[in-house]
């Protein structure tokens, strides 16, 4: 599985602690990697990284990523061979609340790791991930390619797309010279679903905290269109990046990457909903969803990405189908409600496994 790559090297994953990012911990250290977390704060409680046991198994800094001092001092400590960077103020509705922190966070936090990547003194190889909403999103019919216009009508998506730019001009600045020991990617994966995530004012989280309450959700926009993906699909997506960057001289240096499903796999929040409550055995509930009309703030209704460039450049394809990412989900979360919390670190590395044959079985390049 991605040519063995990571075991035994030093990585760095800031914001470890957050969904995407304890999964991420989580595989990284079941391959063999020696696993340095970086974050703020525990985001959730319940979190998925108590829950995986985590801080049991990596190493751990409470620290901010808008502390450029700091972020310098621990990279100078660990001196890694990957750095996987996922630290983010991720909700678009905070974003409007606190512009300035998503600002600070997504896009000069990222700027602090950049600058720390700089006096690294080993090989050292860096995947970058910002969002599938950094794209100046005019709601068209077709995905986004990598060379589309960034921008971003909320400050959320505003955010991500400054920080591409400033990922890009610290590539050309530094990174691009011949003899520099950092090479890096850039990969743009969102609206991700999976077991795990207790983040507020996200719609699959908010759905399995408002049924075990025996309450019905409220939906703010049920005909929005997104490429939902399981959380496993882009993080294979992100280590694939990390494997190609390591195994070439320079093919993906400094270049983006959308991941997300086929084309003909994204739904609407209605039909994503639908789709895991099937997978969800407790309560009766006559109504499991509510109409919300008081939508404050504005949110895309349609975004779809094209990932053409993954398959040729990483050979990175999804594995799970619509139905498979909503029973994953779906089953993960009843297990988590109506099993007692009962071994979650095991159930969640079946997760993975059984992802892992799926993909295999689709002879997908990263696990042969």
């Amino acid at each position: 599985m991605f040519n063995n790559i990571y075991k035994g090297k030093k990585i760095i994953v800031t914001g470890n602690t957050g969904f995407k990012g304890s999964w991420l911990s989580f595989w990284l250290h079941h391959l063999g990697a020696k696993v340095t977390g970086i974050s703020k704060d525990i985001p959730s409680n319940p979190s998925l990284f108590a829950e995986l046991e985590l801080a049991q198994k990596t190493e751990h800094h409470f620290a901010n990523i808008c502390d450029g001092g700091k972020m310098k001092e621990i990279f100078e400590q660990v001196q890694p061979d990957f750095v996987f960077h996922l630290a983010a103020q991720p909700i678009v509705s905070v974003s409007y609340e606190d512009p300035i922190e998503t600002f600070q966070t997504n896009t000069i936090g990222t700027a602090n790791i950049l600058e720390a990547l700089r006096p690294v003194s080993n090989p050292c190889h860096a995947v970058m991930i910002t969002s599938d909403k950094c794209y100046d999103n005019v709601e068209w019919i077709w995905g986004y390619r990598e060379q589309d216009a960034l921008g971003g009508k909320d400050p959320y998506s505003a955010s991500k797309g400054a920080a591409e730019l400033v990922i890009k001009t610290y590539y050309h600045s530094y990174f691009k010279k011949p003899g520099s020991r950092v090479k890096l990617t850039v990969v743009r994966a969102g609206n991700v679903i999976g077991g795990g995530d207790w983040a507020l004012n996200r719609i699959v989280p908010d759905c399995f905290r408002s049924w075990n309450e025996q309450q019905a959700v409220q939906i703010r926009n049920p005909n929005s269109t997104r490429p939902w993906q399981h959380v496993l699909e882009p993080l294979s997506g992100y280590l694939r990046a990390g494997q190609i960057l390591a195994e070439t001289e320079g093919e993906i240096n400094g270049e983006p990457f959308n991941i997300g499903p086929a084309s003909d796999q994204h739904h609407t929040v209605l039909e994503l909903l639908l789709a895991v409550n099937k997978f969800w055995k407790s309560g009766s509930l006559k109504e499991h969803f509510a109409i919300s009309e008081n939508s404050s703030f504005h949110e895309a209704g349609l975004l779809k990405l094209n990932c053409d460039k993954a398959l040729y450049y990483l050979q990175w394809r999804p594995a799970l189908d619509f139905d498979t990412t909503a029973r994953f989900t779906g089953e993960w979360y009843n297990h988590y409600y109506n099993n007692d919390r009962k071994d979650m670190g095991a159930y969640t590395l079946n997760q993975i496994l059984e992802y892992t044959e799926a993909a295999r079985k689709k002879s997908i390049a990263w696990v042969l």
